[in-house]
């Protein structure tokens, strides 16, 4: 059975970076045997292509997964919130566990909204209101599904409108949030939702992933190319399997270098050398490193980003200089999205860096005395 792709999320710069740069390829040419299509076809972005349709098949948040397939099989799905960054299967999830439940109705017993909908009142009124009066034949411990995502742009009084709907057919219809942050979302509909919170998808599991889909793509890559990707997408599976389709499209081969150049973020080894110089305190050496990542046009605001990922998974640090390193970088992310994003704030953030390791001393000085009149 092929390989299907979820979310996944990001953590710390290669570890691998003196391991062989030899490529690795399948051997297999031709036909593709997930489409029947042409090697070279990518009429489909990999993202859809590889998206799960069963529970079993998404990666990670395995407690929250086995307790949709226990809903999937008894039946009697409750009102369900699942909460949690992007890219990491809620939508999927809630499509699988609506499939599994619902068999061949699917298609006439599911209606999904989205962020590109109007979902204001006058949708929950009305749209979301005829579906549910809308009568559906299923086996019992079946109900027909209202799938919203994104739930938490909706409007607070769509919101409100909801909550009626929601108890009048609650026989009948039953609903299915899928958001970002649930506190969000209104209280009274929290109260009538089982709240599924998900986390970010390991390492293992994203690379593992991109293994597969490199494997029944031919893509040829190395091991370094799929750690930047790790690198890259923080969790996100979604962007993974995008950055991994764009990378293999451009440049042919999936390396490091040539992630890094499709995602368009400062290079680890750039900010690895510039924390390195910190450590030591060579201010002049570190300053050097920001000015050219700062001259080939990089924002500040990726720079800091890169920053703190590197630092948060440096191995040769000491913990608290990791912890007083993290403090400093947080510091200036949030003066640079307040919009003081200059050189100067970049500097001045290596000049702090440098000085938590400096001797103490360093910056004592002696009182002058000054003659009286």
């Amino acid at each position: 059975m092929p390989p299907t792709a979820m979310s996944i999320d990001s953590s710390t710069p290669s570890n691998h970076a003196a391991s062989s740069n030899q490529a690795k390829s399948v051997p297999g040419a031709g036909i593709n045997p997930l489409t029947g299509a042409a090697q070279g076809s990518y009429e489909m972005p990999w993202v859809e292509k590889y998206r799960p349709q069963v529970l079993s098949h998404v990666v990670g948040n395995h407690e929250t997964i086995e307790r949709l397939k226990v809903i999937a099989k008894e039946g009697n799905m409750p009102h369900i919130i699942i909460s949690g960054p992007p890219g990491i299967g809620k939508t999927t999830s809630i499509l699988c566990l609506a499939r599994e439940l619902l068999g061949p109705a699917y298609k006439e017993a599911v209606t999904e909204l989205n962020a590109s909908d109007d979902r204001g009142i006058d949708v929950v009124r009305n749209k979301i209101k005829m579906f549910a009066q809308k009568k559906v034949t299923l086996p019992s411990g079946r109900h027909k599904i209202v799938i919203l995502d994104e739930a938490d742009n909706m409007t607070p009084a769509a919101q409100q409108a909801l909550r009626r709907t929601m108890e009048l057919y609650a026989n009948t219809t039953r609903f299915a949030f899928a958001c970002n942050l649930s506190s969000k979302i209104i209280e009274p509909i929290q109260s009538r939702c089982s709240v599924l919170r998900y986390g970010k998808l390991s390492d293992k599991e994203l690379l593992k992933r991109l293994e597969e889909v490199c494997a029944f793509e031919k893509v040829e890559y190395t091991l370094e190319g799929l750690e930047a990707l790790i690198f890259t997408s923080e969790g996100d599976m979604r962007q993974a399997l995008n950055n991994l389709q764009s990378t293999h499209a451009g440049f042919g081969l999936v390396t490091a270098d040539n992630v890094f150049k499709v995602c368009d973020q400062p290079h680890p080894l750039y900010i690895q050398k510039c924390i390195d110089h910190c450590l030591k305190a060579e201010i002049e050496e570190a300053v050097k490193v920001i000015e050219e990542l700062w001259g080939m046009g990089y924002a500040a605001v990726d720079v800091v980003g890169t920053l703190f990922k590197v630092v948060r998974g440096h191995t040769g640090m000491p913990e608290v200089a990791k912890l007083n390193y993290i403090r400093e970088i947080g510091f200036v992310h949030m003066r640079i999205l307040e919009g003081n994003s200059s050189l100067i704030q970049m500097t001045g953030l290596i000049a702090r860096l440098c000085q938590l390791m400096m001797n103490a001393k360093d910056f004592q000085f002696k009182a002058v005395n000054c003659p009286t009149a």
